[in-house]
């Protein structure tokens, strides 16, 4: 079965240029281990924003150290930047940041596996320099040419350039992706991946043919049999949505994406999440941390209609769960043929009679 060798598989050491996306907040370990044990790049996501942020690094830790115990090749993690509205970075970023620093610098092994690190919503340049300095390879998310020219100026090393239809933390800029791969492909140098409405080879082909370096997937990963720690109502939630039940809500770090029910309802309403059913009495972290543990609600207890249900709107198109030992390489073997079937049509129309 054919790989898809370019830079962006080169300077990570994978063999398909296909990604997990960051899947917070609850366990992605075991996620992460069979993308990463398939070719790809799985990642550990953060575990939430807990009162106490230290057992929140302490999870974390033993998030990471759990995929580092289950494949012995490269993984990431994900971990939001998120500010308050002064623009200061919140106690559980910096937190979860030198947690994963710290691990990498107590177990050589673990630092060997552990190469990537890719940073979400805020702008993270507080902590470039000290992720560059680690030796880590640094992704960061954006959703504008704008936010992906500052990056590069600012020494990030791959760019995740995230279109709207994405689910979970959508960008605010709400540019889809066949706008804005090509805008940020031809304005930065370093890697882009495509994240947002990939699902299969045809969706990472495009990507190729829009130039950029590969894929990352969220909710195509989470409809998988190695998903065994997130609910099955949630996956089944996924698998039974169709075209137009996804509804974009005011997330955590701005605009996200999810299935309609009856928690997105109530952000879309702006109430009911106080005490006499108004948000305006939650403060700022109370109505954050609402968001977070009603994410997490849908995943571990499968209350998929009063927890919120983080879904691209790739969804609709997901009908059965996926092996992803079989999925990853298959789908880069899919990407592979279609080019290369493009490609031949291609010369066969100049050829001569």
């Amino acid at each position: 079965m054919a790989s898809i060798s370019n830079r962006y598989t080169q300077l990570i050491g994978i063999e398909h240029p296909i990604v997990q996306e960051g899947l917070g907040p609850f366990r992605t370990p075991k996620l992460a281990a069979a993308v990463s044990n398939a070719g790809g790049l799985g990642t550990v996501s953060m575990p939430g924003m807990p009162v106490d942020i230290d057992a929140g690094a302490r999870t974390f830790r033993e998030h990471i150290e759990e995929a580092a115990s289950l494949t012995d090749r490269p993984f990431a993690v994900n971990i939001p930047v998120g500010v308050d509205h002064n623009g200061e970075v919140l106690p559980f970023t910096d937190t979860y940041i030198k947690t994963v620093l710290a691990a990498r610098e107590a177990d050589e092994t673990l630092a060997r596996q552990l190469r990537v690190m890719t940073t979400s919503a805020g702008f993270p340049g507080p902590y470039i320099q000290a992720i560059k300095d680690a030796g880590m390879i640094h992704q960061h998310k954006v959703g504008s040419t704008r936010q992906a020219v500052k990056s590069e100026e600012a020494g990030i090393d791959v760019v995740i350039a995230a279109g709207f239809e994405m689910g979970g933390h959508a960008p605010s800029k709400a540019v889809h992706t066949f706008v804005l791969i090509p805008s940020v492909t031809e304005s930065v140098d370093v890697p882009v991946l495509l994240t947002g409405g990939a699902r299969d080879g045809r969706g990472l082909a495009a990507a190729l043919a829009m130039g950029a370096d590969g894929v990352a997937m969220g909710s195509r990963f989470i409809a998988s049999h190695e998903n065994s720690d997130w609910h099955p109502n949630y996956i089944q939630a996924l698998l039974d949505a169709v075209e137009g039940d996804d509804v974009a809500f005011d997330g955590v770090y701005g605009p996200c994406r999810g299935l309609r029910n009856n928690a997105s309802k109530q952000l879309l309403a702006g109430g009911g999440l106080g005490p006499d059913g108004s948000a305006e009495k939650l403060s700022e972290v109370e109505l954050m941390r609402w968001k977070i543990e009603s994410m997490q609600l849908s995943q571990t207890d499968g209350d998929v209609e009063n927890g919120l249900v983080l879904a691209g709107q790739v969804s609709s198109a997901l009908h059965e769960l996926i092996h992803i030992a079989e999925f990853v390489p298959a789908m880069a073997e899919e990407a592979a043929g279609i080019l290369r079937g493009l490609a031949s049509r291609l010369d066969a129309s100049v050829m001569p009679n």
